[in-house]
């Protein structure tokens, strides 16, 4: 078999077989097959795409590339989550400890920034000396200990998606409904949890634009989930504004903070809550959803879920001083607030937008390799639906350089809409598929 002659046949929209895309995924893995050949597949596939057997087969061909675990000998249940990503997309950062106090062990392996969205370890590697790299036995041993993990993606798991889910976001091919179905499941699959919950974003700062799309690949990771003996459910999320206000990793950290507090944007919470609850539903801690929202409060209301953070941190490394003190992160050089040219209503934010401006501010990666600055990023002051006057503030820009900030306020800018009539708040969720 030849790597071209797969590439051509995806090309030409042909279905490959079970033995064309185990060809490309170990041949891949082993460094048999280039970069520059994986590439090709992949807009092939992007263009073309693929049936359900495809997609299942490769989710399959993925997840067992390398080891996969087994978490029996160290809980009876562990639950896991993900998000398709979004801008300013914080819930793990709340939402996983809040499970996690509430008894319910949760052991996710989490990815970095792709494309306009910001990854979960890019933020948890604001807090000085935070591990991201722990390995099968550090994460299986720290999830016995404490009931909580929140580390990258182990080399030994999943070896195919590690190393696909990079290039995809240097090829223009991340928003591929099964390039996404099969990274996120395939992960799932291998890291061994019981039950999952799937927040699938939509809108303009998502891979899914449509809701028939989101509701599409929801229902594609249900159906493969089921299928190998796990309890999923997903939700499908607006991500047509930022979620939360902040959006830039170091920010991002903060704002969750806030929210382990007591505080912070009503928008957030109420996310955080629902995927928390939800969580412990399928974790089998409550009977319902809406048991499952005052459940994940209360361990917020008590604190619990801010200690539960504050071990995760302290166990992969981290200072936990940031924690106590969320003073301490480092403020970028350059803060500048835009206020509103006039008054009226916010009527549309381009999502995808604040967030490439936050990449060029250099809070996200253009390239594979990109440093991050986890200083840098924005700070939305209002939200669709908002009445605003003139001069309000809009908008506020942390960036490492005037010329820099000069880029972002202008893109930010283009990227919000106003309107002299009055225009509806958006939802939180638009539908819920168990």
């Amino acid at each position: 078999m030849r790597m071209v002659e797969v590439i051509e046949r995806k090309r030409d929209g042909e279905e490959l077989s079970r033995e064309e895309i185990g060809f490309f995924i170990d041949g891949y893995v082993r460094g048999e097959i280039p970069d520059y050949q994986a590439s090709a597949l992949l807009m092939a596939v992007m263009l073309r795409g693929m049936t359900d057997s495809e997609t299942r087969d490769l989710t399959l061909a993925m997840a067992r590339s390398g080891e996969t675990l087994d978490l029996s000998d160290v809980a009876d249940i562990v639950v896991d989550k993900h998000s398709t990503g979004g801008v300013g997309d914080k819930v793990s950062l709340v939402a996983v400890p809040a499970v996690a106090a509430a008894g319910l062990p949760v052991g996710k392996m989490s990815g970095r920034g792709l494309g306009f969205s910001g990854g979960t370890l890019d933020k948890l590697e604001s807090i000085p000396g935070y591990r991201v790299d722990l390995s099968v036995a550090e994460f299986k041993a720290q999830l016995r200990d404490i009931g909580i993990v929140l580390t990258g993606q182990s080399a030994n798991l999943a070896p195919a998606d590690g190393k696909l889910y990079a290039l995809r976001d240097v090829t223009g091919t991340v928003p591929s409904l099964p390039l996404i179905v099969s990274s996120i499941m395939s992960k799932k699959i291998a890291a061994g949890a019981d039950a999952i919950v799937l927040d699938v974003k939509v809108g303009t700062g998502a891979f899914m634009r449509t809701l028939d799309e989101a509701r599409a690949l929801a229902l594609a990771m249900v159906r493969i989930g089921h299928a190998v003996g796990r309890r999923v459910a997903a939700h499908i999320a607006d991500m047509n504004q930022p979620l939360g206000r902040a959006v830039g990793n170091g920010l991002e950290i903060r704002e969750s903070l806030e929210v382990l507090r007591g505080g912070g944007p009503h928008d957030l919470i109420d996310h955080c809550l629902r995927i928390a609850g939800e969580l412990l539903r399928v974790g089998g801690v409550v009977p319902d959803l809406e048991s499952g929202i005052r459940r994940a409060a209360e361990m917020i209301e008590t604190g619990a879920a801010l200690e539960k953070f504050r071990a995760l941190i302290a166990a992969q490394g981290g200072d936990v001083r940031y924690v106590d003190e969320p003073e301490r992160f480092p403020v970028a050089p350059v803060i500048e607030s835009v206020t509103a040219p006039r008054g009226g209503y916010v009527a549309g934010m381009e999502a995808d937008e604040i967030g490439m401006a936050v990449v060029d501010l250099g809070g996200g990666r253009e390239k594979k390799g990109d440093p991050i600055d986890h200083r840098v990023g924005v700070v939305m002051q209002v939200q669709i639906g908002d009445a605003i006057q003139q001069d309000q503030p809009l908008f506020t820009v942390h960036a490492a350089s005037v010329e820099t900030k000069d880029r972002a306020v202008a893109r930010i800018k283009q990227a919000i809409q106003i309107s002299q009539s009055q225009v509806e708040r958006l939802p939180l969720f638009y539908d819920r598929i168990t």
